[in-house]
């Protein structure tokens, strides 16, 4: 009988041959084959084999998940609990018998985008840049999704604008004393999770935001309704994300950076020697989303630049891993309140450093820098593509965000 490694590489390399259900006769575990045909009908984090770790050890393996996703079994070795994992994937990498292994939605999605109705989309995530081989510019990326068989590529950045704006707006509105405070909500759902589970008497404090990625699925999903959209990033919790029930719909399929590069290498396409295919449409601020501190950053430029005279000024503070995301927010409320804007990433770095990322943290971050300061513009309100794509949706200006945003909004 196969492997799941074996299986899901006679699968996948048959599945680029357009060959997506001879599985007769292949002789596998009907579960493992339907875990990779099917990958939203299981949990994002698959146990290959029985867990044979000792009770020490497996507590040791217990205490690794931020999220208490993973207890002790009785029948020995340990469990996932599916409904609290959020895909931190801290679980997977520090499995030392190799038992434990992500979900993956390469056959799926290799399968609509060959097949879809409407067109299909690539949602590129803010931290893509120098995460593909040879490094690739964003146009040249563009094209080899296009060889893929993707209709188009759009930056999610542009839709890291719009939520910069929301929140700066919100921001605007709801922060009238100095003791008044904000969690950001919009970027990553690992820091929305951890406040959710473990902090949840704060969420007052956080704005109903969608994620960038979100508002993206959900805008392609009401101009073009036959669309299939797929998120591309370095994150394996944006594939929890994309499940959360108040959020299904509106992004069909979550790949990661590495699982992307696999298909490259598979078509034997090397992104940096397509042709060029530029549509920069995003500010700096949207750009800058994907390394820690970029959100903040955002968001403080857009206040100020929406109300230069606002007599309590926006004071951010951002922190980046689970651990230190935790230690702001129990300062916080140890009563340090040391500003009124907070943002945290899960993290190491932001997205740059995610667990599924190429490029080092480091160098992940140099690159959304040297992006971020190319675009022509530094706010969302200066970026004409912003006012032209909320007019598209029905929202007839930036001051109207808020009163008809409900695209855009979670009601947590």
């Amino acid at each position: 009988m196969k492997t799941f490694k074996e299986l899901y590489n006679e699968l996948f390399f048959s599945a680029l041959e357009g060959d997506f259900y001879k599985t007769e006769e292949i002789e596998c575990d009907p579960l493992q084959l339907d875990c990779l045909l099917n990958p939203r009908k299981h949990p994002l984090v698959l146990q290959t084999g029985k867990c044979d770790c000792d009770g020490k050890k497996a507590r040791v393996c217990a205490g690794r998940c931020p999220f208490g996703a993973i207890r002790e079994s009785e029948a020995g070795g340990i469990s996932i609990d599916s409904e609290q994992c959020v895909g931190c994937a801290m679980c997977i990498d520090g499995c030392d018998s190799k038992k434990l292994i992500e979900s993956t939605d390469i056959l799926p999605v290799l399968k609509a985008v060959r097949s879809a109705k409407g067109p299909a989309y690539a949602l590129i995530a803010p931290a893509f840049l120098g995460q593909f081989k040879n490094g690739v510019t964003p146009g040249k990326l563009r094209t080899a999704l296009k060889k893929v068989g993707f209709d188009g590529m759009l930056e999610v950045a542009l839709f890291a604008d719009i939520l910069t704006l929301k929140e700066a707006l919100e921001f605007d509105k709801n922060i009238r004393t100095e003791s008044d405070f904000q969690l950001t909500s919009c970027c990553c759902p690992m820091w929305i999770a951890m406040i959710r589970k473990v902090y949840n008497e704060l969420m007052p404090h956080v704005p109903g935001s969608v994620s960038p990625m979100i508002a993206c699925g959900r805008t392609v999903k009401l101009l073009h309704p036959d669309a299939v959209t797929v998120f591309i990033g370095p994150c394996l919790a944006k594939k929890a994300e994309a499940r959360e029930k108040d959020l299904a719909g509106a992004v069909d399929f979550v790949l990661t950076f590495r699982e992307v590069q696999d298909i490259f290498d598979a078509l034997r396409i090397d992104p940096s020697e397509m042709e060029e295919s530029e549509k920069d449409h995003s500010s700096k601020a949207g750009r800058i989303y994907a390394r820690a501190g970029g959100v903040s950053q955002a968001v403080e430029n857009t206040v100020n630049r929406l109300n230069p005279q606002r007599p309590i000024s926006i004071r951010t503070l951002h922190a980046h891993g689970v651990p230190a995301c935790k230690e702001m927010i129990n300062g916080l409320l140890a009563g340090g309140q040391q500003a009124n804007f907070y943002e945290g990433m899960g993290c190491v770095g932001g997205c740059v450093g995610g667990p599924r990322s190429v490029t080092g943290a480091d160098e992940g971050k140099r690159l959304v820098d040297v992006y971020g300061e190319a675009s022509p513009y530094q706010t969302p309100p200066e970026n004409p593509y912003v006012a032209e794509l909320l007019q598209r949706i029905g929202i007839d200006s930036v001051e109207s965000l808020l009163e008809h945003s409900e695209i855009f909004t979670r009601r947590f």
